[in-house]
């Protein structure tokens, strides 16, 4: 029918807190004459007064529609998403727990659902979206993670004169293949004892062991820069194993810095895409740290700080213009209680990503798969976000947040965070989610 007449489509919303009004919706055919006349039913309407949140209607008080009608009116799936993200939030969920959601179409630059999204709460894990994205910005793909084995003084007679440094740059992969190099390339000088001390160089940040607003009773990584396997015992070890292969040496070490005369040993070191991807898929904290920290050396006169490390992403939330003092940033991971972001931020830095190839590319695969892997491996098996959702979970005692992309079932890509605060039952927060993202993928 449509392909046989031009048509105009003329909806003008009018609302007030007890009508709706409407013109009619009017098809018009090649000779201009009446073709057919369509009342938009009030159901629509009421839920689409719903999604702009003009009226009284308890029911959802924070949802908006794009301002300009025009592109909702483009198309009926478009439409029939927002309508029925609307009525999603009528979830009893929504009474008891605070809500915040933006959904984005990447495909046609324009927001296609928003629910509280400019309402601050806590991220938990999806705080690891601003760090990874910042990260890829400022220090680019190519960055890399090392651990450094430096030696002063000379070979003689089997006996290395001088001290045994290691530089610790933070490098959460570093493990005991790593060490066994170490071990191995002092080895390889023909010594079979040291005379002289182990020293860990720990200059490249603060001795701050823990994040800010971290609660004392988490499991919470050490925040050092020198480790292996993630333990803290680097020294020891590499002393254990070098006693283990028959070189005598002292078995304590003491902290200094490496002096400009030593000679660099061996270098161990690992790529962005690998500490990135078990930061992102498992929500590693201790990774999104070493990720913070890697910002804050990026240009730190001395020792790196969390601070430092936070200003980049403050900058990046100001290129994007957003005001930083309406956020609050306390570490990489949202570990911290004191993180305070909104869906809206979350979903500028997702279309940021999506619109910055060298991020993207990166970004996009180190994300979490509905029903194939990470922390969403159990969660998202239905036809349609099954290997469709990509995106960044996250979790605190009350607090279930969501972050990142899908397709719809018309090609349309979207971006999208979601963050249920007060959400004592995971497990209906985690459904609601489910269903919002089946509602964007059909």
């Amino acid at each position: 029918m449509l392909k046989k007449c031009n048509f105009a489509r003329k909806i003008i919303l009018s609302f007030d807190t007890k009508t709706v009004k409407t013109t009619e919706y009017v098809l018009l055919n090649r000779r201009g004459a009446f073709f057919r006349s369509l009342m938009v039913t009030v159901l629509f309407l009421s839920s689409l007064q719903a999604a702009v949140a003009v009226g009284p209607l308890s029911c959802p008080a924070g949802a908006e529609l794009p301002a300009d009608t025009s592109a909702v009116s483009a198309a009926d799936s478009l439409l029939s998403t927002a309508e029925r993200l609307s009525r999603l939030m009528c979830d009893p969920l929504t009474q008891t727990v605070q809500v915040g959601v933006e959904v984005y179409d990447l495909t046609a630059d324009s927001l296609l659902f928003a629910y509280n999204h400019r309402q601050t709460m806590r991220p938990a894990s999806a705080m690891k979206l601003l760090t990874a994205v910042t990260a890829l910005d400022r220090l680019g793909p190519r960055h890399r993670f090392s651990t450094r084995l430096y030696c002063t003084g000379t070979v003689a007679d089997s006996t290395l004169h001088g001290n045994v440094y290691c530089e610790g740059r933070f490098d959460p992969r570093f493990d005991d293949d790593d060490l066994r190099a170490f071990a191995d390339s002092l080895l390889a000088l023909g010594i079979d004892s040291i005379d002289g001390s182990f020293c860990a160089d720990l200059s490249m940040k603060d001795n701050v062991s823990l994040g800010q607003g971290w609660c004392w009773d988490d499991d919470n990584p050490t925040l050092t820069p020198l480790t292996v396997g993630r333990s803290d015992q680097f020294m020891a070890r590499l002393i254990s194993r070098l006693l283990d292969a028959g070189v005598c040496c002292q078995r304590s070490y003491m902290r200094a810095t490496v002096p400009p005369q030593a000679w660099r040993v061996c270098t161990r070191e690992h790529s962005m895409d690998q500490v990135l991807m078990p930061m992102m898929k498992e929500s590693d904290n201790f990774y999104a740290e070493a990720m913070l920290y890697q910002l804050a050396a990026a240009d730190a006169q001395g020792p790196a700080t969390a601070k430092d490390g936070l200003e980049h992403i403050r900058r990046l939330i100001r290129r994007l213009g957003f005001n930083p003092s309406d956020y609050r940033l306390a570490d990489g991971s949202g570990l911290s209680l004191y993180n305070y972001v909104s869906p809206q931020l979350l979903c500028a830095f997702l279309k940021y990503a999506w619109q910055t190839p060298d991020v993207y590319v990166h970004l996009y695969p180190s994300l979490p798969i509905g029903g194939v892997d990470g922390t969403l491996k159990k969660r998202m098996r239905s036809s349609h976000t099954y290997d469709n959702v990509h995106a960044k979970t996250g979790t605190l005692t009350g607090v279930i947040s969501l972050a990142g992309y899908c397709t719809t079932a018309t090609g349309r890509q979207l971006c999208f965070a979601v963050i249920c605060q007060g959400a004592l039952q995971p497990s209906r927060a985690h459904a609601f989610q489910d269903r919002l993202c089946q509602i964007l993928c059909q």
